[in-house]
């Protein structure tokens, strides 16, 4: 289900990412974890944002046999967002994630009347992972 490219030395088992992606979907998809030069440059590439960030989702074309889309996400980012918020990377991985993968099924926070943070919430709560991006940045502006 999950394709890895793995471009660090993370040595990453995605079992448990496997787990919730078949929960939300039974095609496959690819995951390439990087660091956060790679990300920029992915990032200024495709969406001329000269940043690093998290986790970018780049969903396929719908067609009979193909993958879902690609989820990238930044290992530097992973470590970093795990110490800030005192879990462990696994979790944080978890979390981007899940993210990365909403964004796939057609989900947008930015666009939307709070259905993937709900979403977001139900996923979290059924494997007892810690608070999300988008929840997080909720309970900062609230």
């Amino acid at each position: 289900m999950i394709e890895l490219d793995d471009r660090t030395d993370a040595l990453i088992d995605v079992s448990d990412l496997q787990t919730i992606a078949i929960t939300l979907t039974d095609k496959e998809i690819e995951l390439i974890l990087t660091d956060d030069v790679e990300i920029r440059e992915i990032n200024r590439e495709f969406r001329n944002i000269d940043s690093a960030t998290d986790v970018l989702s780049f969903p396929y074309e719908p067609m009979p046999m193909t993958p879902l889309g690609s989820i990238v996400i930044s290992m530097d980012h992973v470590k970093s967002g795990a110490k800030r918020f005192s879990h462990r990377p696994e979790e944080e991985l978890s979390l981007l994630f899940i993210h990365g993968l909403l964004h796939l099924l057609g989900y947008d926070h930015e666009t939307d009347a709070g259905e993937m943070r709900q979403k977001e919430r139900e996923i979290i709560g059924e494997f007892s992972l810690p608070s999300s991006l988008i929840i997080r940045t909720q309970k900062e502006t609230d």
